[in-house]
């Protein structure tokens, strides 16, 4: 990997030392009817933007439309500047009927069929990380089996690393296995309730990759709160960050890079994936990561304004 100047971070015990903003591909799928198309040649410039920026970390998922062809398409010329996750679980087969997050089944069979699918997609012979997607329980990948087959694929080397994409009260138990080498969790200002485990994580070795970072449950009008699984309604939200005076800490910020600002201060975590369909967007995240963590008052602040006001 090349030196880009941007800020990096070690995913737990792995070895890959990722840029602390990474590109979430999701919206390359053009789920969102608000939301910028994304046509097959923009897809590229975009890629190859992510890329020129520096950043080396790019997370997709064959629930994601038709992302995992995109990247094989336009930058796996490019595989050696860039660390590769993706996710399993998903329904393998051609869309429409998959590819959108339409169920999870975590059977061998599946798992080694998804992992196949994504490396022809994405033109390559390997994948640095691969996680379980939905959010399955541990007892779920257990009596499936589709825990085991996704060590055997580590051990083949198809996969490198292996985590999951979890939340709620089955996170802690899949921590707790000690087999996992990292855990995407959601987690933003206004969805801190996985805060201690992001730590937790980290204490027992594993990596930590955050979703939803910048726009997950944001107040902010450039959103369309109905379009995604917001932690608080838009009414609650707007609530949370008025009680806790949170604008009087933003010293010219806008809310949504506060808020990014805000999740890349936590301690604890490895890189945080941010999708986009807009090189502007791009561009503006990383001037945002480039500013580095709040002020340390700053961020104390925050976090004591916003239990108050829970």
């Amino acid at each position: 990997m090349v030196d880009t100047g941007l800020p990096t971070h070690e995913i737990g015990r792995t070895g890959m030392v990722v840029t602390r903003l990474g590109y979430g591909s999701v919206e390359l799928r053009n789920a969102r009817p608000e939301a910028r198309r994304v046509t097959d040649a923009y897809a590229g410039e975009l890629l190859n933007a992510v890329l020129d920026a520096g950043i080396n970390f790019l997370d997709t998922s064959p629930d994601y439309g038709n992302a995992e062809e995109m990247i094989g398409r336009w930058v796996s010329n490019r595989r050696s500047e860039y660390y590769l996750a993706s996710k399993c679980g998903c329904l393998v087969g051609d869309r429409p009927g998959n590819g959108r997050g339409e169920g999870h089944q975590y059977t061998p069979e599946n798992i080694v069929a998804g992992v196949e699918q994504s490396l022809r997609r994405m033109r390559t012979d390997y994948l640095d990380l691969v996680q379980f997607h939905g959010a399955p329980s541990r007892a779920n990948l257990e009596e499936h089996g589709g825990l085991d087959a996704l060590v055997k694929l580590k051990e083949s080397g198809k996969v490198r690393f292996i985590g999951a994409s979890a939340f709620g009260p089955d996170l802690a138990p899949l921590i707790d296995l000690g087999v996992f080498d990292e855990f995407q969790i959601p987690y933003s200002i206004l969805q801190r309730a996985h805060e201690e485990d992001i730590s937790r994580a980290r204490a027992a070795g594993a990596g930590t990759v955050i979703r939803g970072g910048a726009a997950r449950g944001m107040t902010s009008d450039e959103k369309n709160w109905n379009a995604m699984t917001a932690p608080v309604s838009e009414q609650e939200g707007r609530r949370i960050w008025e009680t806790a005076r949170l604008d009087d800490l933003l010293g010219g910020a806008t809310r949504m890079q506060f808020t990014l600002r805000y999740t890349l201060t936590h301690p604890h975590i490895d890189t945080a994936i941010v999708g986009t369909s807009q090189i502007e967007h791009l561009h503006e995240n990383l001037d945002v990561l480039r500013q580095g963590p709040l002020p340390a008052d700053v961020y104390a602040e925050a976090k004591r304004r916003l239990d108050a006001a829970k």
